[in-house]
């Protein structure tokens, strides 16, 4: 016969937190790498004009890796934004409301750097 002691606890919630924390970890890894990418071909030597700048982006793997980020961005963005709304506003409405707006603004943004970044 087994004894159980303490009371049976029913967890609910969300539930998002090490997802979240972990996510929130790796995509500033992405942007970091990203970030020390881009900084290494601007540091070199020569004009830093267009030409720079589209050269720097035309190569394939430049771009799947700002295509990476610019994901990463995207989720980032909304894991904290997503959790902001969640600690703060109360009414379910209205954070319903900010949650959806934000998702379509950061979904919208994403897809017009896609846009920008693959007529390069």
């Amino acid at each position: 016969m087994a004894i159980n002691y303490g009371s049976k606890r029913l967890v609910v919630g969300a539930s998002y937190g090490f997802r979240d924390w972990l996510a929130q970890r790796v995509t500033a890894s992405l942007m970091a790498l990203f970030t020390v990418a881009v900084l290494a071909q601007v540091l070199m030597p020569g004009e830093l004009g267009y030409d720079k700048w589209a050269g720097i982006f035309a190569a394939q793997w430049m771009k799947v890796l700002t295509f990476v980020t610019i994901i990463s961005l995207a989720w980032h963005a909304w894991v904290g934004m997503r959790d902001i709304w969640m600690d703060y506003i109360k009414p379910v409405g209205l954070r319903l409301t900010l949650q959806v707006f934000t998702l379509v603004w950061l979904v919208g943004c994403a897809g017009w750097a896609v846009q920008v970044l693959w007529r390069l």
